[in-house]
This record gives C-alpha cells, sequence and structure tokens, in this order.
C-alpha cells in the first residue's frame, strides 16, 4: 500500500498512512501517521482538523511516502523525524543516542525538586548526568531550574555532540559542559546532585526487546550486563566521592530493580530517600542521600 499513494490532499494522505500502519500491526498508527504527515508536508496539528481537502505538492506527498517506507521497515517514527519530546523539550536524536521515552520523566519529577531546593540554599545547583545521550534529563532539569549547572558525560562523542547541539537550541548551552567519560573516570570535582539514565537491560533479554528498540536504540545505552546492574554498581560506588554532603544520587529504574538497586547503594552508604512512579503506575527512578 505503500506505494499507491490516494489523491494528493492533506485527509486523505494522513488516513492512507494509518491504514497501511495498521495493517502492518503498528500499535500507535493513528500518532504514527499524524506525525509523519505534519512532518512532510508542514501542517500544523490543527490543519488535519480544519483543512483537510489541502492540496498537496508531489514532494510533500513523495517525503510522506518515503517516511511510510521507513516506519514500515520497523524504523521508529522519532528516528525518522530526527526529534522527540521529551519533558516539553524538542530534543534532536542521533544514531549514538538512547530515544527518551515518557518514562524517564519520572527521574526528572524526581530529581527536579532537589535541585530546586538546593539551589535556593546555595544560588546554584551542580549537576552531573551520567551516560547523556541526547542530555534530555540535564536539560529537562537546566530548562526547569535557571540557577542549576550540568556537566553532562558520555563515553560516545556523537552523542555528546547531539547533546551539546540541544543545549543550544533550547538556550541553556551557557550552563551545560559536555564530556567524555565512562562513568566516574574522569570526573573531577564534587557535585549536589547526581542523575543518570543508566543501561539497565539483562543482556540475555536484549533480543526479546520491540524491534524499534533493539534495531535502532544503540546496544551501549541498553546493555546492562549479566543482570542488568552493571551501571548501578558503578554508580553506586563512585559516587560518594563525588557527591557533597548533603547531595542526592537520582537514576532511572528497570521493572523490578527497585530492591537490588537500592541495596547497591546502600553498601555505599547511601540510602533510599525517595521513589517516583512513571505514567504506568512502574517505580521508575530512585532518589538517594548518604
Amino acid at each position: 500500500m505503500a506505494e499507491a499513494l490516494p489523491p494528493a490532499t492533506l485527509g486523505p494522505l494522513v488516513r492512507h498512512i494509518r491504514q497501511a500502519l495498521e495493517e502492518a500491526g503498528v500499535a500507535e498508527a493513528a500518532l504514527d501517521a499524524r506525525l509523519i504527515v505534519e512532518e512532510a508536508t508542514g501542517a500544523a496539528r490543527a490543519d488535519l482538523l480544519t483543512d483537510p481537502g489541502r492540496a498537496l505538492e508531489g514532494a510533500q506527498v513523495e517525503a510522506a511516502r518515503a517516511m511510510l517506507a521507513r516506519r514500515l521497515a520497523g524504523e521508529p517514527v522519532h528516528r525518522i523525524l530526527g526529534c522527540r519530546e521529551f519533558y516539553g523539550l524538542r530534543l534532536a536524536l542521533s544514531p549514538a543516542t538512547l530515544e527518551p521515552r515518557p518514562d524517564t520523566e519520572a527521574l526528572v519529577d524526581a530529581a527536579l525538586p532537589f535541585a530546586r531546593r538546593t539551589a535556593d540554599r546555595r544560588g546554584t545547583c551542580r549537576i552531573l548526568d551520567l551516560g547523556t545521550g541526547t542530555g534530555a534529563v540535564a536539560l529537562a532539569l537546566l530548562a526547569n531550574e535557571p540557577r542549576a549547572k550540568a556537566l553532562a558525560s558520555d563515553i560516545s562523542p556523537d552523542a555528546l555532540a547531539t547533546a551539546a547541539a540541544n543545549a543550544d537550541i533550547i538556550g541553556v548551552a551557557p550552563r551545560f559542559t559536555a564530556l567524555r567519560a565512562d562513568w566516574f573516570d574522569g570526573i573531577d570535582g564534587r557535585f549536589d546532585l547526581i542523575v543518570s539514565n543508566p543501561p539497565y537491560i539483562a543482556r540475555r533479554e536484549i533480543a526479546t526487546l520491540a524491534r524499534e528498540v533493539r534495531e535502532h536504540d544503540p546496544l551501549a545505552a541498553l546493555d546492562g550486563g549479566t543482570d542488568g546492574l552493571d551501571a548501578y554498581r558503578a554508580i553506586a560506588a563512585g559516587s560518594p566521592a563525588h557527591l557533597e554532603a548533603d547531595g542526592a544520587v537520582a537514576v532511572e529504574i528497570g521493572i523490578g530493580q527497585e530492591t537490588d538497586v537500592e541495596a547497591l547503594f546502600a553498601a555505599h552508604g547511601l540510602r533510599l530517600a525517595t521513589t517516583a512512579r512513571d505514567l504506568a503506575g512502574v517505580v521508575r527512578a530512585l532518589v538517594f542521600s548518604r
């Protein structure tokens, strides 16, 4: 169906793409169809409702056809668009970055109140974001707490370039520094708040992930080792030496990892202070203090 496009008008194009995606078993076919057509034609969301008969140029229809073909081949729609919204921010993606997802907004929800309280006391909050990827977590915190500053680390130069570009677009670049580092290796100083959305998928489970994830998110951002806990071991071990006395560590976790991760941090003198749940009610973020 991707080859036989309907008349070049807005409404029929959306319906055609939605039907093709539904027939392919895409779970969010209606949403993906709307996003594809908006990107290909420059139409706003309201235009799809108020002006469905708008005539489209051949190049716009061809762009939509090409995007549909990529989506039918299993590429996630936001990879096709090259960006994704996170915590109200439009973030550019790259092959080296994990696609930020709504679950991770729970991590920002958990960390932001601490950042604000710290800034109230000290006039600023020094944040370290380990494994920053697109910069999503650090940038959301900076955008919502203008007194905060962030050092964002990653092992991938391409990811760091993407994060720095996102910081510039969002307008927080003067308060955002990107640094190549492997967890705490190469990190100097102490921070008020350490945050991370680390890889936490057990290696044996990666093959069972949805095609859109296992084929398009970078493996390094998914593989948490044999039991999925390798990154937490590194973060828990390194945090005390890089944390202010009244500082906090906030991490995202996978489903069912709460007890294991809490034990790892407790072994290094960090107690569980707060938890946050995602929209499905799953415990998704943990905040630790000394």
